[in-house]
């Protein structure tokens, strides 16, 4: 995978998310190593998610991972919480913040629906 693959499936993945429950200015930058490596942001504001191929030099966290992991963090097979508790993320800076990801719901690809509509 690119990092301009990776970064079109986390923008896929919270497009039109719901980020009401998010009260604050929200603003993480993601350094992916490895496979896919780069930065990129999210940012939650006014309810709305956005997420951009740039750094973020006035963020509230900084976490790093592998692209694997943030892939599952994006499709909402991995909680962020766990993933930080699990050492699968790294989080410099306000780690309270960076945990409000829960809140903001993604978009579960087709393929993990089709499964769910089959009849018996």
């Amino acid at each position: 995978m690119t990092y301009e693959e990776l970064v079109k499936k986390v923008q896929e993945a919270y497009k039109d998310a719901d980020a009401s429950k998010v009260k604050e200015h929200l603003a993480i930058q993601f350094n992916v190593e490895g496979e896919a490596a780069g930065a990129f942001y999210l940012e939650a504001a006014d309810g709305k998610v956005t997420v951009q191929p740039y750094e973020y030099y006035d963020r509230d966290a900084l976490v790093t991972t592998k692209a694997a992991v943030l892939e599952e963090i994006a499709s909402g097979k991995l909680d962020v919480v766990k993933a930080f508790l699990t050492g699968k993320i790294k989080v410099e800076g306000n780690v309270g913040k960076a945990a409000l990801l829960k809140d903001i719901p993604v978009k579960i690809p087709a393929k993990a629906e089709k499964g769910k509509n089959k009849k018996k």
